[in-house]
């Protein structure tokens, strides 16, 4: 099949890897050049993503910030056609699925919203490989939940990418559930990591310090614009954790051993509802 990909950073050029590793087409695009001039002398792209090229696609994957997304869609929602499935790839759903919608209705493309539950705290087209899709969640958010056609076609078509499990939502439902899977650990290791503590840690750390500080590591405008974009659901993450945090003060504050240890048998009963052992 042919694959058009926009986007070369780490999520798009991991597509752009998996999928003509497997000897798949792939058409790709990027608004800096050297990006996409770097990535088709790597090999794993077969030619540029032109206008003309859009409708011959199979599947157009949109992986760039919500902001940029909604740009491409709106500029080149004219020339998809009726052939592609086309999926945004953004860490937020709610603003571009709403333009894609709209759009898609206007000029009559096949268009649902994606988010492939997988990354690390680098990015760029250097980092990308071809196994990071591998055995993840892929989350799919259609303006019909009911469309089982569309959606049995948008996992034939992500199938190389090698995704364990698919998930269907709302957008809604799911920039919900980003706040606090996601967004709130971003926030919440980025502070961490501004203890003037942190600059001696070494010699004293295992981990504990490394699970917490990994996600501190981020892109920062990427990051930034997707907490923007999600604020509400992430404020309301972001003062239950204040209010859970300040019971934890005030009870090492009033000497209150009981009261803590109550805190602490609270918290580790809740992980094992949720996760298990």
């Amino acid at each position: 099949m042919t694959v058009g990909i926009v986007g070369l950073g780490l999520i798009g050029g991991s597509f752009a890897k998996t999928f003509h590793e497997q000897g798949h087409r792939v058409l790709a695009f990027d608004t800096d050049r050297s990006v996409y001039d770097f990535a088709a002398m790597y090999g794993a792209v077969d030619g540029p993503l032109t206008e003309e090229a859009l409708s011959q696609c199979d599947l157009i994957l949109i992986a760039v910030y919500p902001c940029a997304a909604i740009d491409y869609l709106k500029e080149h929602a004219p020339f998809f056609g009726t052939k592609p499935v086309v999926i945004d790839c953004c860490g937020t759903k709610r603003v571009v699925c709403e333009a894609g919608f709209a759009l898609s209705e206007q000029y009559g493309f096949t268009y649902l919203g994606g988010h492939p539950m997988a990354g690390t705290h680098y990015s760029g087209f250097k980092f990308a490989t071809s196994t990071l899709f591998r055995s993840a969640p892929m989350v799919l958010v259609p303006k019909d939940a009911n469309d089982i056609a569309l959606l049995g076609r948008a996992k034939e078509l992500l199938a190389p990418a090698g995704f364990a499990r698919f998930s269907v939502t709302t957008a809604e439902q799911h920039d919900r559930m980003i706040a606090f899977t996601s967004q709130l650990a971003h926030v919440v290791s980025n502070a961490y990591i501004k203890s003037p503590t942190a600059q001696t840690h070494r010699g004293f750390s295992a981990g504990s310090y490394k699970d917490m500080t990994r996600v501190a590591w981020l892109n920062p405008p990427m990051w930034a614009e997707l907490f923007m974009e999600n604020r509400d659901f992430l404020l309301d993450e972001l003062d239950t954790l204040l209010d859970e945090l300040q019971k934890y003060r005030r009870a090492m504050e009033a000497d209150d051993l009981p009261g803590l240890i109550a805190l602490l048998e609270d918290g580790r009963r809740k992980k094992e509802e949720v996760d298990g052992h």
